[in-house]
């Protein structure tokens, strides 16, 4: 129980290590320190705390402190080895040492629920609300097919990153989408591929975040204030950006992303009830005079195919959330008995049940009440406002928009999280150390300011979603088939072989297609470049 276990390691073609109990020092005195022999045997300590390879990083056993007389190589605690302790201290010495400083893999405590919660309050948004508008482009028949067609697409991919996370073989778990692309295409072929689109996806919606959740928090304002209790002097839509702004970078000092599970389940509770609202309410109150169901296709063939494209590229920017699906999974421990993507998988299920049950009323209920005539930029939630303003109650619409400004801030953390990762790794990189509490407020204060900086000078980001969508669409559709092929490598002109292929080839000739539209579509729509004019 007090001594050490020397693991002998020889160079012939055994599988089982020899075992050799050295016991108690002479005297009875303490354990020996346990150090790196070289080249055999390893000293371990029970419980089998694994050795890093001399390059890596020191890694203290506590967050900022290092315990006098362990080995400068030791890997944090928490990050166990995926399989018995045995095996895993002979080989599994792949992990980084510095995932116990980074807020993605800093706290592997997370559980199916959590899972559940992070999944549905991604998955689920404001991007929902312009589903009603690709309708408008491919009717009713098209419309409901597609959007089908999209929402399994994408549940099968996920599926696939779910089952990737954890490589048993080579003793590696992917916590980040890029370390998984890295695995699958290469360093330097990833950065070409997935850098830009995980970036936009993550900085991007919180950008997007800021313009809706800034504009909502200005009509709550509006709807719940009296004008002749309250002042006079009403703050511009950029102060009420700033207002939204500083609300969320307040609440992103939380220092993990286990540790916003909480707001996850609001974001996911407030998302769920918004679109429920807004669906229902438009519903309730009919059909608009004049409404008609017949697509907009007008001008030439090219102007009609484009069309449909980019709304094809509005139904693809309404499932995003795939860049976060690794990070996370890396949230829960994981070994061979138990591996993480079994309660994954279990909350992917409830979430993804949810937004199903969200979605396609919110798209059939908004194209029915508003057909033709739905705003293209805000979609369902800015029709409501325009043609049932006056006769829905006051109280209704205040509502409506404070949850929408609860799940806007609530939504920003899970996106802002892998940014924060990125760039506290940048400093644990080079000063091999944690990042100290006060060097991590001031990175997201900046990266939140630095957002809302973007979204005050452009405020017509939500009028390229076509065109986000072609961008962000490989991520979500066609890359992890890709990664399913080159890691798992099934067996060729299988089944399994041919659906891989045919969905990735897919989904890459159609994310060109849609980037094309976009443009296409922007350029020849004429989208007012209202620099640093916040509506």
């Amino acid at each position: 129980m007090g001594g050490e276990v020397d693991l002998e390691l020889s160079t012939s073609n055994e599988t089982t290590p020899k075992v050799v109990s050295t016991g108690p020092t002479p005297g009875g005195s303490a354990p020996r320190t346990p150090k790196l022999k070289t080249p055999a045997p390893i000293s371990i300590p029970s419980p089998y705390i694994v050795s890093a390879p001399a390059s890596q990083a020191q890694t203290p056993r506590t967050r900022g402190a290092r315990t006098p007389g362990w080995s400068r190589n030791i890997t944090p605690r928490f990050l166990t080895p995926l399989g018995s302790p045995i095996r895993k201290a002979l080989n599994f010495v792949k992990l980084d040492p510095q995932d116990a400083w980074l807020p993605i893999t800093e706290s592997r405590n997370g559980n199916a629920y959590y899972a559940a919660f992070h999944t549905l309050c991604s998955g689920i948004g404001f991007q929902a609300l312009v589903l009603p508008v690709a309708f408008t482009f491919l009717g009713w028949t098209w419309g409901i097919i597609l959007l089908t067609l999209a929402f399994t697409w994408q549940l099968y991919t996920l599926y696939l990153m779910v089952q990737l996370h954890e490589d048993f073989d080579k003793e590696i778990r992917y916590s980040r989408y890029m370390q998984l692309a890295n695995a699958a295409f290469g360093e330097k072929l990833s950065k070409v591929l997935a850098l830009f689109p995980i970036g936009y996806l993550s900085m991007g919606t919180c950008m997007a975040l800021i313009i809706i959740g800034g504009s909502s928090t200005k009509r709550f304002y509006e709807i719940v204030c009296n004008p002749m209790t309250c002042s006079s002097s009403q703050l511009t839509s950029t102060e009420w950006y700033l207002v939204f702004t500083s609300a969320a970078v307040l609440l992103s000092q939380l220092p993990n992303l286990n540790s916003i599970a909480g707001i996850s389940l609001i974001g996911a509770i407030t998302a769920v009830g918004y679109c429920t609202m807004i669906w229902i309410s438009s519903v309730a109150e009919g059909r608009i005079p004049g409404v008609s169901y017949n697509p907009e296709l007008s001008g030439s063939e090219m102007q009609k195919i484009f069309n449909i494209l980019n709304a094809i590229g509005i139904i693809a920017f309404a499932f995003r959330g795939h860049n976060l699906v690794l990070e996370i999974q890396a949230t829960m421990p994981s070994s061979e008995k138990h591996p993480s993507r079994v309660p994954m998988w279990k909350g992917v299920k409830v979430s993804y049940t949810i937004i199903l049950m969200c979605l396609f009323p919110l798209a059939i209920g908004g194209y029915w009440t508003y057909g033709q005539l739905i705003p293209g930029n805000g979609g369902i939630l800015t029709a409501l406002f325009v043609f049932h303003g006056q006769d829905t109650a006051k109280g209704l619409l205040g509502l409506i928009n404070f949850i929408v400004v609860i799940n806007g801030i609530s939504t920003f953390q899970i996106y802002a999280m892998p940014m924060f990762d990125d760039l506290e790794s940048t400093y644990t990189t080079r000063s091999k150390k944690p990042c100290p509490w006060w060097l991590r407020v001031i990175l997201r204060a900046l990266f939140g300011y630095f957002c809302f900086f973007v979204a005050v000078a452009m405020p017509f980001l939500g009028s390229f979603s076509g065109l986000i969508g072609g961008i962000s669409l490989p991520v979500t559709l066609a890359y992890p088939c890709f990664m399913w092929l080159i890691i798992k490598k099934p067996k060729i002109y299988t089944p399994v072989w041919w659906l891989n292929w045919v969905l990735g080839v897919l989904g890459m000739c159609l994310s060109v297609l849609l980037i094309a539209a976009g443009i296409y579509v922007v350029i020849h729509t004429g989208v007012e470049a209202s620099f640093f004019k916040p509506q």
